[in-house]
């Protein structure tokens, strides 16, 4: 199997996602929004916001990875070319992991990129700062992956987006409790940061391993 249709379909879903709205300029607004509200909320306290940090990235990181997730496959529905994508030669585990693969790269990584700057606004430390962002690079692949297998379960839904999220946020919380221990842990003396963060990156590869074909199972489910 030649690489060049995955790699032309890894092109196609980045500017789509960019035409459509979900790309990362969208997401990064929404991270600093949520980042933004929090200390309006709790108050000025420094070193409360410091203490909670990574936690408050964590999450707006988690909600703003949701964004344009609906649309993985539904826009494919719509113009027909998912019932391409089921009868083509190409394994429909493969499509899935590229086109997850471009949305991370769409939606993931510029949240990666903003993260130590969107820290800034809540007195982390340079040690959190650095555990936030490695902690995120490690664990948004698998948000994407989970969110995933929600776009797959409501794709013949016109409205779906409610329900994708209601499907998506449990599964997503072992994710979020050790994205949230190695961020922590980045700046503690007392708590071991690669135990976590070890734990992160093998949730992060079952996803990646394991969704694709959860994915396809409903795509070819749905379409049926």
């Amino acid at each position: 199997m030649t690489p060049a249709p995955l790699s032309a379909l890894f092109l196609r879903e980045i500017r789509a996602a960019r035409r459509i709205g979900g790309g990362g300029t969208m997401g990064v607004v929404f991270f600093l929004i949520l980042v933004t509200i929090v200390p309006f909320a709790i108050g000025p306290d420094l070193n409360l916001l410091s203490r909670i940090g990574p936690a408050i990235l964590w999450i707006a990181a988690l909600l703003a990875t949701l964004l344009g997730l609906d649309r993985l496959f539904q826009a494919d529905h719509e113009d027909g070319s998912l019932d391409l994508m089921l009868t083509g030669d190409t394994p429909l585990e493969l499509i899935v992991l590229v086109k997850c693969l471009a949305h991370w790269t769409v939606t993931g990584l510029p949240l990666v990129v903003a993260a130590p700057l969107f820290g800034l606004m809540l007195a982390l430390e340079p040690e959190a700062l650095f555990g936030v962002t490695i902690s995120l690079l490690a664990g948004t692949p698998a948000l994407g992956m989970l969110g995933a297998i929600g776009a797959a379960l409501t794709v013949t839904l016109r409205r779906g987006g409610l329900l994708m999220a209601i499907l998506v946020l449990p599964l997503a919380i072992p994710v979020l409790i050790f994205g949230v221990s190695a961020a922590g842990a980045a700046n503690s003396a007392t708590t071991p940061f690669m135990t976590p963060f070890l734990i992160l990156c093998a949730l992060s590869l079952a996803t990646l391993a394991a969704a694709p074909f959860a994915v396809a199972a409903a795509l070819r489910h749905m379409s049926e």
